[in-house]
């Protein structure tokens, strides 16, 4: 399970070193992909099989489906961690997410974000200030 968030850069040979207590869930290897809201998704590869199968499963004749599957399965990557700790993101990859040095890692239970800082930083603010709302229309969640 991935929980909490976590400040890194990217080197000059754009590796980000990924959080210690992620680590061993990547041991095995990991798939790096477009997200959304300007970020990165990054999965073990056993949670990534198992989207992978249900995007391959979606409904070939929705334009919307089609477009999804593709975002995400077109812009997926293999990576391996380093012996730091670190992989290595593709330069399309960090063109997607705006990724030029200070990057935010936030844990999302069976995934891991990958986002600009300051993206991140202005998306957490508007999302803190209109949690009330969002609560809200969730219902009974919490």
């Amino acid at each position: 399970m991935f929980i909490g968030e976590f400040h890194h850069t990217l080197d000059e040979k754009s590796r980000l070193s990924v959080p210690v207590k992620f680590r061993s869930a990547l041991a095995e290897g990991a798939v790096v992909t477009r997200g959304l809201d300007s970020s990165l998704f990054l999965y073990p590869k056993e949670e990534w099989s198992k989207l992978a199968a249900k995007l391959a499963a979606l409904p070939l004749g929705q334009a919307d489906t089609r477009a999804f599957a593709r975002l995400m399965l077109a812009g997926a990557m293999e990576v391996q961690l380093d012996k730091a700790g670190r992989i290595v993101i593709p330069e399309y990859l960090r063109a997607y997410a705006g990724l030029a040095k200070n990057v935010a890692v936030t844990g999302l239970f069976d995934r891991i974000e990958i986002w600009d800082e300051g993206k991140w930083r202005a998306y957490a603010a508007q999302t803190e200030k209109d949690s009330t709302d969002i609560a809200e229309r969730l219902g009974s969640i919490v």
